[in-house]
């Protein structure tokens, strides 16, 4: 077992591999409310225990956008706070860490809990107020420094889409600066290094994809047609979801699950780099190509039917925690339902697949009157 998790965790982990759920087994698990689901609000007064929370979030809002609505912001943070909505802008969530005094690791457990990512630090603005946060600046400061840095150009940096040093190097150079003359060299220094789109997400994004797309195998001499990115969409990643937008009778779990699924238009949008690679997509790619590599000659014990499902399960947590690490994700939660869902697929034996597992279990989802066990 993952040594890192929670006991909560601990104990979701373990339905994976000694629970044996069928898969209507499984919704009744996430319908009946056993799984305690990790929400913003919860994890924000776990973070902040004085009693003033609304006004000092409000007060904050307001004072550094004076001719906002206070009724509006009000409201907004009220929202927040009762659990109707999260914050969906990453500024939003530096804002809340500045207002409340959080560290640089709270705001990062945050940022991955609303919006998939680590703070960014090939992210221009996202490295100056994590480095103000971190030494107990203001945000209004932050603000007027960053203004006063010239702005990075938008630049072609498919050149480092193929390693992840780079935001590492960024990180630990930018945390080991001590005064703002060194920030603002060391700003202008990397400007061509500074990014916008998380490259090394579209990195195994396209390498998962192209299997999709590509269902012939370069070493295969047969003449199959490629796939359109609709039919890879609705034979490979619709998995019984129902498509449209409207979600107004839908249940707790159906609105988790269905959020941010996609749809041929987003995958177009991404794999033309107009919009970033969401970690549901990714963890869906990983299920549906079964994490296949398109070489026949690779060897992996994982494909042999001998090896115990416990093993099994760990290779798919590790493998899968490696790459969203590699992509500034955050790592599998066991607490969050589309993360218990994946391992709940990737926790089938050697005569199933992961793919159908998961549609199995999504069908009965969103179908109460269809029992797939």
């Amino acid at each position: 077992m993952p040594i890192e998790l929670t006991h909560l965790s601990a104990a979701e982990y373990e339905h994976f591999v000694y629970g044996n759920m069928t898969p209507a087994m499984a919704v009744d698990h996430l319908r009946n409310g056993q799984i305690i689901m990790r929400s913003f609000a919860d994890t924000l007064k776990e973070s902040y225990t004085a009693p003033d929370l609304l006004p000092r979030l409000t007060d904050f809002f307001l004072k550094i956008d004076p001719e906002a609505s206070p009724q509006s912001v009000s409201r907004k943070i009220r929202n927040w706070l009762s659990g109707k909505n999260n914050p969906s802008g990453r500024e939003d969530l530096f804002r809340i860490a500045f207002a409340l005094g959080l560290n640089e690791q709270q705001l990062d457990y945050l940022l991955c809990l609303c919006t998939d990512y680590h703070i960014q630090y090939r992210d221009s603005r996202e490295v100056i107020l994590a480095w103000f946060l971190r030494n107990g600046y203001t945000y209004q400061e932050a603000d007027q420094f960053y203004a006063s840095l010239p702005p990075v150009q938008v630049r072609n940096l498919a050149r480092t889409a193929k390693t992840s040093r780079l935001t590492h190097e960024l990180r630990t150079e930018f945390q080991v600066i001590s005064t703002l003359e060194d920030l603002r060299s060391c700003y202008v220094k990397n400007l061509d290094n500074f990014g916008a789109l998380h490259l090394r997400a579209y990195y195994h994004f396209e390498k998962f994809l192209n299997q999709l797309i590509h269902p012939t195998p370069c070493w295969d001499s047969g003449a199959e047609t490629d796939y359109s990115l609709e039919t890879v969409m609705q034979t490979y990643l619709s998995l019984r979801v129902p498509s449209g937008r409207k979600r107004t009778d839908y249940s707790v779990i159906q609105k988790l699950l269905k959020q941010n699924w996609p749809n041929a238009t987003s995958i177009k949008n991404i794999r033309s780099h107009k919009e970033d690679v969401p970690r549901k997509l990714l963890l869906l790619l990983y299920v549906v190509t079964e994490n296949e590599l398109s070489d026949p000659d690779y060897y992996r014990e994982l494909d042999e039917d001998y090896l115990p499902l416990e093993e099994r399960v760990e290779y798919h947590w590790w493998t899968l925690n490696a790459i969203l690490e590699d992509c500034g994700m955050a790592s599998l939660d066991p607490r969050n339902a589309t993360d218990w869902l994946i391992l709940y697929a990737i926790s089938c034996d050697a005569e199933e697949s992961m793919s159908e597992r998961l549609e199995q279990v999504l069908s009965c989802v969103f179908d109460n009157t269809q029992d797939p066990a």
